[in-house]
């Protein structure tokens, strides 16, 4: 990873984020072996368009929020796969029926897989 501290401390913070709208199945990719510019792969399912939308909405005003910028954000309006570019983490929600189409884990199934530790809080419903 190519700044290993910022890219948890992102992930941290998106992956609450997410839990906090409703977000299942995350999962994170260290996908800087392959992807020199970027550092981790967020992949969050919402179970609605709203959903997703929602959980997106979330995970950028947090990072916004917390200082990052967000360089680039993709398929909002739709909302069925928004994808959100933080440099260090690249973010992906998915409808779930996107998500078992496009398959990103079996993409990216040579990545290592980052751990995700939620605070108390962030288990929550």
């Amino acid at each position: 990873m190519q700044s290993p501290e910022n890219a948890q401390t992102m992930l941290q913070i998106a992956a609450e984020a997410a839990v906090s709208k409703g977000g299942e199945d995350l999962i994170a990719l260290n996908v800087s072996e392959p992807l020199p510019l970027v550092d981790i792969f967020l992949l969050v399912t919402g179970n609605s368009e709203r959903n997703v939308a929602a959980i997106a909405d979330e995970i950028e005003d947090r990072l916004i929020e917390a200082g990052h910028k967000r360089v680039r954000r993709e398929g909002r309006a739709e909302a069925r796969w928004v994808l959100m570019d933080f440099g260090d983490l690249i973010v992906h929600v998915f409808h779930g029926e996107e998500r078992v189409y496009y398959g990103l884990e079996r993409l990216w199934k040579d990545c290592p897989v980052v751990p995700i530790e939620l605070t108390e809080a962030a288990e929550r419903p």
